[in-house]
């Protein structure tokens, strides 16, 4: 089965906004046996979740994890991610779309955030 991950984040109107979630997408892909990887975005920028589902059924993928880049289950997690899901789903009936917990609900993201928290009194 040929996977694929979408790392969705809200965007800003700023494209440099984008900067560490195109670092992670990179991190990813470079990994041994990765999954093919694309960003989508909320709003402002792009691409659309649409237009990631998109590319990577074009690319023959077959099963899409969605990982929301955000710090909690938020309203956009958990309302506005799901009508853009079912739109992708009945656009790509053929595609499995599975959509994750949002990363910062991971207590290892938990954990480094901290490790971060007190290293800025450090600095």
């Amino acid at each position: 089965m040929n996977h694929g991950l979408i790392l969705f984040g809200h965007g800003s109107r700023d494209p440099e906004w984008a900067r560490p979630l195109r670092e992670v997408a990179a991190q990813v892909a470079a990994g041994g046996g990765a999954p093919q990887v694309e960003l989508a975005f909320l709003e402002f920028l792009e691409p659309t979740l649409e237009q990631a589902c998109d590319r990577l059924a074009a690319a023959g993928v077959t099963r899409i994890a969605v990982l929301p880049m955000f710090i909690a289950q938020s309203g956009h997690v958990r309302r506005d991610l799901p009508a853009q899901l079912d739109a992708a789903r009945a656009r790509h009936p053929s595609l499995r779309i599975d959509l994750a917990t949002a990363v910062g609900e991971d207590p290892r993201v938990q954990a480094v955030m901290a490790e971060v928290a007190r290293s800025a009194l450090a600095g």
